[in-house]
């Protein structure tokens, strides 16, 4: 398959891949037809989706099945007034249909917003008016239902609502019931131009108001990298990534790249992520490669590896969020395999990645792909040398256009996108060092390095050194409010369950000099605090602006409290609740 879209499919090193990638693009490329009816034509029988839950039932998909199916699907969106560029958001889990709709929605030229069952009636509400949303997938559970019926009054552009399951409430056409009546499915006479759009993305919004992310029709080919090179996949391999369906982690790691290597895409439909029962499936269905955020990894390496057979695992990678050296030394101890860290956002397809050619670097988010020409600059927008801190940007040659794979711009907000596209390229936000061997190293979002005393302290680095205590499962680093120094480094730190009991000023004290002892003793927290969770996105990414939103809060709070106690002592009869409510105001 490969050898449609590559003047070069095998390659002997980063240099050979940096030098000979080049892509060959048709016009109107269309996944859909021109990827998998092509994989259904030529190997009808062999396996795509192996697709199992945690009620022990299994399906198997061919590419044959995926080609009658999507068929199938789009005929009934069209059957119900979905057409060319129709806004269709997608609530579908991991249901096997969520597979269906993607393809079916390419097929007949509609726009695919994936987005997360967790989201409230409020959190629709937005997504419909800023899209202008036609029609809702969703899986058919009452809490998700609900949440829709509740942002309908409010959602004029809304039209068509499909529910996939048993519960079907008034208003909602039935998928399962009513999918067996359509008529065979035609493929439209004209589908898409390479630049329409196929898919759009509200960003994790780790930080204000999601952000609408439009991708056009080729963003699926710029996913051929991700999928044969950094994934290493091959037509016998059975890959796992571990996401919701709703972020864009699905797209990098169940469907697009994967399907372009003719692997099959390996899905475990479940409510709650319990390590044990992810062990247990690679196990069982015998998973060649996984990949998964290092959160993930970070919850397996606890369990007894001792208890599964995973010789079956050939290959994995990671990427979400900066991965620590001390999982990649421990996930290696026990499996003997090294992950290979790959970098990219909802805008991009993976930008920094450490492909097989490359030997790992712990900590490390790899180096470019090729399809990005990636740079590092300083405020004044200057490149820096090796060892500096730069922001990453991707470089954008005129004379051949958008790279394959980066986003059309934020849907509906020129501002924004001019703010992001400027220059002549793409500034991501993203902070690194580049080391003397080129491999880059995460430091940190733009606005998540902590300046304290006059040092610029990365969150990542001290968060490195926190995870190689025993003690620590999770932890996130940020600026606290601070008299003295003005802003000083917070640890907030999930323990291991067997150092629960320990919690205490003592333990404190532990990580504090474990810290001093193992980096630079300025970046030592000056405040850590316990908790049984941190607060992120529905994409796994910690929310450091939360943590950071509550300690301003806090700060103001006892701000206030001290004004009220040397008010009151000074001059009681000078200060009256107004007085105290102005200020409160003003701060």
């Amino acid at each position: 398959m490969i050898e449609r879209f590559l003047e070069k499919t095998t390659f002997s090193s980063y240099e050979d891949f940096c030098e000979n990638l080049r892509f060959k693009v048709p016009g109107n490329f269309n996944f859909a037809y021109d990827v998998m009816d092509e994989w259904a034509a030529s190997h009808p029988d062999k396996l795509a989706l192996l697709w199992t839950d945690d009620k022990g039932e299994c399906i198997r998909f061919t590419f044959g099945d995926l080609k009658a199916l999507s068929d199938k699907t789009a005929s009934y969106f069209m059957s119900l007034g979905i057409g060319r560029g129709d806004m269709v958001m997608i609530m579908l889990k991991r249901r096997y249909e969520f597979w269906l709709t993607m393809l079916a929605l390419h097929k007949i030229g509609a726009v695919a917003i994936p987005a997360t069952h967790l989201l409230t009636g409020h959190d629709i509400v937005y997504r419909n008016n800023r899209a202008s949303v036609k029609a809702i997938i969703c899986a058919g559970e009452k809490v998700i239902t609900d949440h829709i019926i509740e942002a309908i009054p409010e959602s004029p552009t809304v039209e068509i609502l499909i529910s996939v399951g048993p519960h079907v409430p008034i208003g909602f056409h039935d998928w399962h019931a009513e999918w067996d009546e359509c008529e065979p499915f035609v493929r439209p006479a004209f589908v898409n131009n390479n630049e329409d759009t196929m898919l759009m993305y509200f960003t994790s919004g780790t930080s204000g108001n999601p952000k609408m992310v439009a991708h056009d029709f080729l963003y699926a080919m710029g996913h051929l990298v991700t999928g044969v090179f950094w994934h290493n996949l091959g037509e016998d391999s059975l890959h796992l990534t571990i996401s919701d369906t709703g972020w864009g982690k699905a797209v990098w790691g169940k469907l697009y790249g994967q399907w372009f290597a003719g692997a099959a895409v390996f899905v475990y439909d479940h409510e709650k992520f319990t390590p044990s029962d992810m062990l247990r499936q690679i196990q069982d269905y015998r998973v060649t490669s996984l990949c998964a955020p290092p959160t993930i990894y970070r919850f397996l390496i606890k369990e007894d590896f001792s208890k599964y057979d995973l010789s079956s695992l050939r290959y994995c990678c990671t990427a979400g969020e900066a991965l620590n050296s001390a999982v990649f030394d421990t996930f290696k101890e026990l499996t003997g395999l090294e992950l290979h860290e790959g970098f990219g956002q909802t805008e991009t397809t993976m930008t920094l990645g450490t492909f097989p050619w490359m030997k790992p670097c712990p900590g490390s988010m790899g180096k470019p792909n090729p399809q990005y020409d990636i740079c590092l600059l300083d405020p004044d927008g200057n490149p820096v040398p090796d060892g500096q801190r730069g922001e990453i940007v991707v470089r954008i040659d005129p004379s051949k256009g958008k790279p394959l794979g980066l986003f059309k711009g934020y849907y509906r907000d020129e501002e924004l996108t001019a703010k992001a596209w400027r220059d002549g390229m793409y500034h991501t936000g993203d902070v690194a060092i580049r080391d003397s061997e080129g491999y880059f190293h995460y430091i940190g979002r733009n606005d998540d390095v902590i300046k304290s005393s006059g040092y610029r302290i990365s969150p990542f680095e001290v968060e490195s050194v926190l995870m190689k205590h025993p003690a620590v499962v999770e932890c996130a680093v940020t600026g606290a409010p601070d008299e003295v120094r003005g802003i000083v480094v917070k640890a907030t730190v999930v323990l291991a369950k067997d150092w629960v009991q320990r919690k205490g000023d003592a333990l404190v004290k532990e990580l504090q000099t474990f810290v001093k002892t193992n980096t630079a003793p300025y970046k030592y927290p000056r405040i850590i605090e316990f908790c049984d969770a941190l607060p992120k996105t529905v994409s796994g990414k910690i929310r450091r602006v939360e943590i950071r939103e509550n300690d301003r809060n806090l700060s103001i709070q006892e701000g206030m409290r001290l004004l009220r106690e040397k008010a009151f002592r000074s001059t009681p009869s000078a200060w009256s609740c107004n007085n105290v409510g102005w200020m409160e105001s003003v701060l």
